[in-house]
């Protein structure tokens, strides 16, 4: 659930600021209203380590031996010799890239001093250097007005070196004389691999102290989060204050440690448009697996809007069993989860919803009969004895045609999906109820809609027979009620809710066709199914075709082939098993996923990601 939040203003006098902050600080459950940014030389001084952290990070081992953490002034120094290696390290870099690139230049005419030529002109002998074509070269030869002397041939092109002081009109490509020899540049690439080398050496070392860069980021990152507060209290008259929002279960502790430190405050109820409200979901220890997702999507519920973590992972759980759709799958994937288990000798909420996942798809692809797309599987009794004839991928074991199966399979994700969209209506019914918020009828329309819809899409896709008549007047109806109802609020008067709510009927009209598109949507979760089946079986057959001596390529195509089905999976899982959620089931609720996360003024233990 989203916990409720109380709006408070704390004061205290501008002398105490420092100690003021401090006490907040370690208080830590007030989310700081209008938060300001840290002083940007704090911010770039952050950027700048963590830029170093990461860069020395890449050296680290996994049985290097870290040294204790430094003082700050040993850091320091650490840190400035870091900085230097790193900055030489991309300078070497550079001039190695420079070389490299006017080695690639010149060294098709050779190793030459360009010091030579150039003195030459003290001697008033200037020369040219050009590459041109046979025939532009035949034509040069036929011009007297112009000396030269031909050179080695580069690349069927005639080289030459003209003597001139002066541009010469020529038909080629001149080249320009480099400020170095090849052995030079040969000699400074040396010299900057030797130097990269020892940049490289002194970061690898610098990798042992990668705990003390850590300590010295959370420090850096509590200097930030006092910058900030101070910067977003506010003063005057000698007195400092601040806003910000607790959550309710803590005003006690607040009012208590207010209290002891002599504080003037004031608390209030937040107002219900105050778009700034921070979200803070609690959890329990079933929902907590969908952490690892919201954490990774970076989704937050607004203050106003639903928790739907439980929902979420009861639906999504399914969804993910249904599109990965393969027991043997299902396997692979509780055997990485117990391996995930053993190494770590902790259970985290990602290994824990992993277990969940692999479970459910392990059951899923019982009951369809899929075992690595092996049609062979549904000759082992064990196998053959878990599947449902009606939804099996090989019906044909069963005696029951293919087109039976694939309908029930697709009634199933038709079915699926209009529950889903029916709980979002009656959650939007209960809450609106309970808010003496008429507007709840317009979900009872769409509640009505959708129901109705369901059996339009059964008919129009698998042709189950449906009287349209009756699924035209619960659609009409439905719609009437949104109509009529959709712009209530508690705030309004019939009379201002029914204006508003006629005045939007197109809008209603649209997505009452939408409504019926948000139906059809969950055909993908059979859709995707098949296609992973498809491919699976793809590869087999492919690898099948191999025998004898190619037996070891044959089992490459099929190992290749089903690694590459079960990324497809996961992918598929992020596409669709996360937007029928995130965006049909929330867009029924409202929700706009708009919330900002409750984050207290605190200090901190770790770097924050």
């Amino acid at each position: 659930m989203i916990e409720r939040m109380k709006q408070v203003c704390i004061v205290s006098t501008e002398s105490q600021k420092k100690a003021f902050l401090k006490q907040l600080k370690d208080m830590g459950i007030l989310h700081i209203a209008n938060r300001s940014s840290a002083d940007s030389e704090i911010n770039d001084k952050f950027a700048q380590l963590a830029k170093s952290a990461s860069e020395i990070k890449e050296y680290s081992e996994k049985k290097l031996q870290m040294k204790p953490i430094l003082s700050d002034e040993e850091f320091e120094k650490l840190n400035a010799e870091v900085n230097t290696a790193i900055q030489n390290k991309s300078d070497f870099f550079s001039r190695k890239t420079s070389a490299l690139i006017e080695i690639d230049k010149i060294s098709k005419w050779g190793d030459f001093d360009p010091a030579e030529l150039i003195s030459l002109k003290d001697y008033e002998l200037y020369f040219r250097f050009f590459l041109i074509g046979k025939k532009e070269y035949e034509e040069l030869c036929k011009n007297e007005e112009i000396k030269f002397i031909r050179l080695k041939s580069i690349d069927k092109m005639e080289a030459v070196a003209v003597m001139s002081k002066d541009a010469v009109d020529i038909m080629g490509t001149e080249f320009s004389i480099p400020n170095r020899s090849l052995s030079q540049l040969t000699q400074e690439i040396k010299t900057c691999e030797e130097g990269i080398e020892a940049c490289n050496a002194k970061l690898k070392d610098a990798a042992q102290y990668l705990n003390s860069y850590n300590a010295q980021l959370v420090k850096l990152q509590n200097v930030i989060e006092d910058s900030s507060a101070s910067r977003s209290s506010e003063s005057g008259d000698g007195l400092v204050w601040i806003t910000g929002y607790i959550p309710v279960s803590e005003s006690e502790n607040f009012t208590k440690l207010a209290n002891e430190n002599n504080w003037a405050w004031c608390m209030d109820d937040v107002i219900e448009d105050d778009g700034q409200v921070p979200s803070k979901v609690k959890y329990t220890k079933l929902t907590a697996l969908m952490k690892p997702v919201f954490g990774i999507l970076g989704t937050v519920p607004g203050y106003n809007e639903y928790d739907i973590s439980f929902w979420f992972l009861c639906f999504f759980t399914l969804f993910f069993a249904m599109i990965i759709g393969d027991a043997a799958y299902g396997c692979i994937f509780l055997i990485a989860a117990i391996a995930l288990n053993v190494k770590t000798k902790k259970m985290s909420d990602a290994i824990l919803l992993l277990y969940v996942l692999s479970i459910a798809t392990i059951c899923w692809g019982s009951v369809t009969g899929t075992w690595f797309g092996l049609e062979g599987a549904m000759r082992i009794p064990l196998l053959k004895s878990l599947v449902i004839p009606g939804i099996a991928n090989y019906p044909d074991y069963f005696g029951v045609s293919t087109t039976t199966a694939q309908n029930n399979v697709m009634k199933f994700c038709f079915s699926i999906g209009v529950v889903h969209l029916a709980l979002a209506c009656i959650m939007n019914i209960r809450t609106k109820m309970k808010a003496k918020n008429l507007s709840w009828v317009a979900d009872l329309g769409w509640l009505s809609a959708i129901c109705s819809l369901y059996f339009l899409v059964l008919y129009l896709v698998i042709g189950q027979t449906a009287n349209l008549t009756i699924v035209a007047g619960f659609v009409v109806a439905g719609f009437l009620l949104v109509v009529f109802f959709g712009g209530m609020a508690p705030d309004k008067t019939f009379g201002q809710g029914l204006k508003s709510g006629l005045a939007d009927a197109f809008t209603v009209f649209l997505n009452t066709i939408s409504a019926f598109g948000n139906v059809m949507s969950y055909i993908r979760l059979f859709a995707v199914g098949m296609a992973s089946l498809a491919i699976a079986q793809s590869f087999n057959d492919m690898a099948m075709g191999f025998s004898g001596p190619l037996l070891v390529a044959g089992a490459f195509i099929m190992v290749f082939g089903h690694v590459l089905n079960i990324v497809m999976g996961f992918l598929s899982v992020a596409v669709h098993g996360i937007r029928l959620n995130l965006l049909e089931f929330s867009g029924q609720l409202g929700m706009e996923w708009s919330g900002t996360e409750y984050d207290p003024f605190r200090e901190m233990d770790k770097i924050r990601k």
